[in-house]
């Protein structure tokens, strides 16, 4: 394991964290709350720490490998949260433990939603922004900006880019990785200001339009009020939501080569996107339909209206609430739950374990099953006209026995600490999925559960960022032999 070249890229990226820590400032300085002195020790602390890592190894020319990657990668996500969390512990209006600041922060940067905080509406603006900007920057991830970033400074990003996208689909969109990471970055950032200027014009001031943008197009479900999006009661509100969360969940290489043939059918032409589509169409259907024709007086346009935002929320593991959705007839909250397991398409800034990765193995069940009653049969099991290979569907049955195991796991552990079984389960597939809010005891925010199950769950979180094989690689024996 080449460290020199570990310490020397966690310091760079520290580095360019420390600057995330300046627009809080100014926007503190704007309404004048006297919460900057918060952020620039925040900023003054990260950008001693990173050059304090960098300058020994500064002149290091080591070859970057996967090893370093992963470990880049597994490093900078806990290392970024530590450091993220020093406004949260400096901010006299907060007043929070180190396990909450540290919750807070890794739920806003994995881009889970999950919060310890009430009150939200009497908050300090700055302290508002930042956990925004926290999810903005996680959505996206902090490593593919670097990607950009890190050649012009004498580090490669190849290992980096192979280490944070461990979904299905590494295609390049351009022959250079760092014009990638560029392309990539174009779009996120093009989606976020049409968003803000779409929230703005429904209604929502310059403040909460900038703010729901970050979290928006991130899918990651913080917002600046506790009532979440229920809290501007604006069809239009949710319109934009809508339609912004469900462009978030598609395949951001997708929108590319979309924007790159100035033909919208492309999107027709994908199989992920399709199977993505007919998932929130039927889960929509069937929730407009049972709340419409349960005693919950909704009328049908009403039940239209709550099931396709919540539908589209959850689905896409953004986290907004418009209804108090875990109140309603409880078959509803658990379908929503386990609809949040398939999660957005690979490739977008959604967790979960993925469109494409489910339509995989239903193709593999459907295989076997013709296997079964044509015993001599050759079948390929194709995506998007193209056989797929063996290695990859042992992949996908690889990344959901780990995520299968890593859940049982995470689930048992959150009992021990005193969570009922409804919690515990929600709670785990809230935070491997990327999700934020669960039913039972973390139904409105995680402030009540211990800090152990805090501390349990933020691992959950960085498992499902990751994708579970990247952090799980990083635990294997094999990984560090020399």
């Amino acid at each position: 394991m080449q460290f020199s070249i570990v310490f020397k890229t966690i310091g760079l990226l520290l580095m360019v964290f420390s600057l995330t820590h300046l627009p809080p400032v100014i926007v503190d300085l704007i309404y004048a709350e006297n919460q900057y002195s918060s952020f620039l020790s925040a900023f003054a602390l990260t950008l001693l720490s990173g050059l304090v890592l960098w300058l020994p190894f500064r002149k290091s020319k080591k070859d970057f490998r996967i090893r370093e990657g992963v470990l880049v990668v597994v490093s900078f996500w806990f290392v970024l949260s530590l450091f993220a969390t020093i406004p949260f512990l400096l901010s006299e209006s907060l007043r929070m433990s180190f396990s909450d600041a540290f919750f807070e922060s890794m739920s806003g940067l994995t881009t889970t939603g999950s919060t310890v905080l009430s009150g939200l509406d009497d908050l300090p603006k700055a302290i508002l922004y930042y956990r925004q900007q926290l999810q903005w920057l996680g959505g996206m991830g902090i490593i593919v900006l670097a990607v950009a970033i890190l050649p012009m400074l004498g580090v490669g990003g190849m290992e980096l880019y192979h280490a944070e996208s461990s979904g299905i689909s590494k295609e390049r969109l351009t022959p250079k990785l760092t014009q990638t990471a560029k392309a990539l970055w174009k779009i996120y950032i093009s989606f976020t200001i049409i968003c803000a200027i779409g929230y703005y014009l429904a209604g929502m001031n310059v403040f909460d339009a900038i703010g729901h943008s970050y979290s928006t197009v991130a899918i990651g479900g913080f917002s600046t009020h506790d009532a979440s999006i229920g809290f501007f009661n604006s069809s239009a509100v949710e319109s934009v939501a809508i339609v912004f969360m469900l462009l978030a969940g598609i395949n951001f290489s997708l929108h590319f080569f979309v924007w790159q043939k100035k033909n919208a059918f492309t999107y027709m032409q994908d199989s992920e996107f399709k199977t993505y589509l007919f998932i929130l169409s039927v889960t929509t259907a069937l929730v407009s339909f049972y709340l419409f024709n349960t005693e919950y007086y909704y009328t049908a346009g009403e039940s239209f209206r709550h099931a396709i935002f919540q539908t589209v929320s959850i689905a896409t593991t953004t986290g907004f609430a418009s209804q108090n959705y875990s109140q309603w007839p409880f078959v509803l909250p658990v379908l929503l739950i386990f609809v949040s397991f398939i999660g957005a398409c690979a490739g977008s800034t959604g967790g979960g374990i993925k469109v494409v990765r489910v339509l995989l193995m239903f193709k593999l069940a459907m295989k076997e099953i013709k296997k079964l009653i044509h015993p001599s049969a050759q079948i390929n099991i194709k995506l998007n006209q193209r056989s797929v290979s063996e290695q990859v569907l042992v992949s996908v049955w690889g990344f959901f026995s780990l995520y299968v195991i890593a859940f049982i796991f995470i689930l048992i552990a959150l009992m021990f600490t005193g969570l009922d079984q409804v919690s515990a389960f929600s709670a785990t597939a809230a935070s491997m999925n990327n999700l934020g809010p669960g039913l039972g005891e973390v139904a409105a925010n995680y402030g009540g559960v211990s800090d152990t199950a805090k501390w349990i769950l933020s691992f959950s979180m960085l498992l499902g960022r990751l994708e579970i094989l990247t952090l799980m690689a990083l635990l294997h024996k094999a990984f560090w032999r020399f």
